[in-house]
């Protein structure tokens, strides 16, 4: 840049003053949308794979047992199903003639629990998705 006639001493200005002219640069900073492209495709893909399974099932299995009992109770006193560690128990009772009527316990019918384990293995179909994403109209494509 020259200085111009104003910025130059004269005879006058020579000996009270001298103008030296100073220079500055000013920068503006903005932002702006970039159009980078006009989309994407997306690819999802379902896929199938065998898993094998082993599992311990349980299953519960009743035993019925008739035990003959032939004891003679009280009426007032007749007895009432229970239980008896594992077994449930309940009493048949009927009415026998004597020369007087008493109550007998005919048999006692014992319904026991039992947990049998089994060991099953099975393959199941399971399913897994893939997804692959790509971009098109981007402007780096030329």
């Amino acid at each position: 840049m020259q200085p111009s006639k104003r910025d130059l001493p004269n005879a006058e200005s020579t000996a009270k003053e001298l103008v030296i002219p100073v220079l500055r640069e000013e920068l503006s900073v903005g932002k702006r949308t970039v159009d980078t492209g006009r989309g994407v495709h997306i690819d999802k893909t379902v896929s199938e794979y065998p898993f094998r399974i082993d599992e311990l099932l349980l299953h519960d299995e009743i035993e019925v047992t008739h035990l003959p009992v032939d004891r003679l109770v009280d009426p007032d006193a007749v007895p009432v199903s229970r239980y008896e560690g594992d077994a449930f128990v309940i009493p048949v009772l009927e009415e026998v003639l004597v020369l007087e009527k008493r109550m007998r316990i005919k048999e006692e019918i014992r319904i026991t629990k039992k947990v049998r384990e089994e060991r099953r293995a099975e393959t199941v179909m399971l399913k897994s998705e893939d997804v692959v994403v790509k971009r098109f109209g981007d402007s780096s494509e030329a």
